[in-house]
């Protein structure tokens, strides 16, 4: 899992891995960052982080699912 600070830091590019799900063989889904993460001024526990994964799947990671990814691989499989 990611602190909030580590989210504020993350780049285009940086690979996410997830926690619960997997490919076929069985390794974490790999999360890419496609955008740049979005900060808010007058609260600064919240953050917006938009990520790919797959061919087509987007999704945003927000505060409250920071507990779903790992910055290593062998963090989400010790995770699970």
């Amino acid at each position: 899992m990611i602190t909030l600070d580590q989210a504020k830091e993350l780049t285009i590019g940086i690979i996410l891995y997830h926690v619960h799900n997997r490919n076929a063989d069985n390794t974490p889904q790999r999360w890419r960052v496609n955008g740049m993460v979005k900060t808010w001024k007058r609260d600064n526990t919240r953050v917006k982080v938009p990520l790919k994964y797959g061919l087509y799947g987007y999704d945003y990671l927000t505060e409250n699912d920071l507990d779903l990814v790992c910055l290593t691989e062998n963090e989400a499989m010790e995770e699970k």
